[in-house]
């Protein structure tokens, strides 16, 4: 064994395969945490960009709005209402449009109202719902409550509490 510690070329050839081991485990050990961070750093990427869709979409959201509320020329819930009925042609089937709510609030008022439309065609419903989500005024629905007509069961008799906001 002495003897093969003197042999001085068997000496660098065994430092230098343990040196090329040491090496080899630590570039292993550097590759692996690259890769755990190049893995997190694409996790991170695909969070972004969610985010990113998320948010343009509630951009497009709001600047929708935002174009919405200068169009209108209604100066309440009523006669915003009677914009948006007169405008399918079904103004007559509006039986009552009470007015129940109004707050003032830091970005305008928000007026609320009770529609009460009767004897309306499942085809006229949707185009009353099209026409209030595309209403070039901020209206929303709050609530609706549909129930068949009594004299004719396939026609609707439709109560609508709806919002209006005017901007200041």
């Amino acid at each position: 064994m002495i003897e093969l510690l003197k042999d001085k070329r068997l000496i660098y050839i065994s430092s230098g395969l343990v040196l090329l081991v040491v090496i080899a485990v630590y570039g292993m050990n550097l590759l692996s945490s690259e890769q755990r961070e190049l893995k997190l750093l694409n996790d991170q990427r695909k969070e972004m960009l969610i985010l990113r869709d998320e948010y343009v979409s509630l951009k497009k959201r709001v600047d929708s709005a935002e174009s919405r509320k200068d169009l209108s020329s209604a100066q309440g819930i009523v006669q915003a209402a009677d914009e948006v009925f007169q405008s399918i042609g079904l103004k007559d089937k509006v039986k009552t449009v009470k007015s129940t709510n109004r707050r003032d609030m830091k970005e305008g008022t928000e007026e609320e109202a009770e529609l009460l439309i009767e004897k309306v065609s499942m085809n006229e419903m949707v185009n009353i719902f099209y026409k209030i989500e595309n209403a070039p005024m901020i209206l929303t629905i709050k609530k609706a409550v549909i129930k068949k007509s009594f004299e004719n069961p396939e026609l609707l008799n439709i109560s609508l509490t709806l919002s209006f906001l005017k901007m200041k």
